[in-house]
């Protein structure tokens, strides 16, 4: 249920408070990991480009949780949401208008459920 939840923050729906891209990835696996809601509001700073390096706000969250529970997923992580999405970085992102931002939270948290083998639901 992790992507289903991280796209429920995103879009604010089903009783979720609609977060920006990083703060949905957080929220939606907040249980499944163990992140706080502390952890959540430090991430309003990092959606809409504003993650380092102008990463997309959704990859970066799911970069943090995979530092702290697989730090040799990172790369792979990249890679897989990279092949997807056309670029890491939010800006060539939406240009290339290859995914949304509520696919990119989709793809994030696709990649963090298939490292994790969290069971899921991709539909919304």
């Amino acid at each position: 249920m992790s992507i289903v939840k991280a796209k429920e923050h995103y879009l604010g729906i089903n009783g979720n408070k609609k977060h920006n891209c990083a703060q949905a990835v957080i929220a939606g696996f907040k249980d499944r990991f163990s992140l706080t809601d502390e952890l959540v509001a430090i991430f309003a700073a990092h959606g809409g480009g504003k993650a380092p390096g102008g990463l997309c706000g959704a990859l970066y969250a799911a970069r943090h949780i995979l530092e702290n529970v697989s730090p040799g997923e990172m790369e792979k992580s990249s890679d897989a949401f990279i092949k997807t999405a056309g670029s890491a970085k939010c800006r060539e992102i939406r240009s290339m208008k290859k995914l949304s931002c509520l696919a990119c939270v989709e793809k994030a948290a696709e990649i963090l459920v298939n490292i994790h083998n969290c069971n899921t639901v991709n539909q919304l």
